[in-house]
């Protein structure tokens, strides 16, 4: 799909703020209200827009330990990969991960209440051999600084 300026102006809206009303975003892009509804449905077909979502404030869900752990798989055989990445997705801590160049496989955002909740995650994933884990070095999460927001959009 070829993307002109106001549909890269409406996706930075929504980025900002996916509750947007119609006549506010056609406002910011100088379009009438139906014409910006139909480039947002436009876009939404497309797979442009994938979901919306509600950003929490983290500290309202009371104390939690978050880490990035990177993780080493004893097995590249596309059937372990499939079967931990499965697993990534399924488990509701996880709340990112990605595969990555260099001397780990993957990239893995988790958040637990407790750090012995995470050490019994981590345990179990290392415990149980089909899922292939050879090692899961932690870095402890001490403060935020930025939370992802959204993506550039190209100007």
């Amino acid at each position: 799909m070829q993307l002109d300026r106001a549909d890269l102006k409406l996706l930075e809206l929504l980025q900002r703020d996916g509750r947007a009303t119609v006549q506010a975003l056609s406002e910011a892009i100088n379009l009438s209200a139906r014409a910006t509804l139909n480039r947002v449905r436009k876009l939404e077909a497309a797979g442009v827009i994938q979901s919306y979502r509600a950003m929490l404030q983290r500290a309202a869900l009371g104390e939690q330990v978050v880490v990035f752990a990177e993780i080493a798989l004893k097995d590249q055989r596309q059937a372990v990969v499939q079967r931990f990445e499965r697993r990534m997705a399924a488990t509701p801590e996880v709340v990112g991960c990605w595969v990555v160049s260099g001397r780990y496989d993957y990239l893995v955002r988790i958040a637990c209440p407790h750090l012995a909740d995470y050490h019994r995650l981590i345990n179990a994933w290392l415990d149980e051999a089909a899922l292939g884990v050879e090692k899961i070095v932690t870095n402890v999460e001490l403060q935020t600084i930025k939370e992802f927001q959204g993506f550039p959009v190209p100007r």
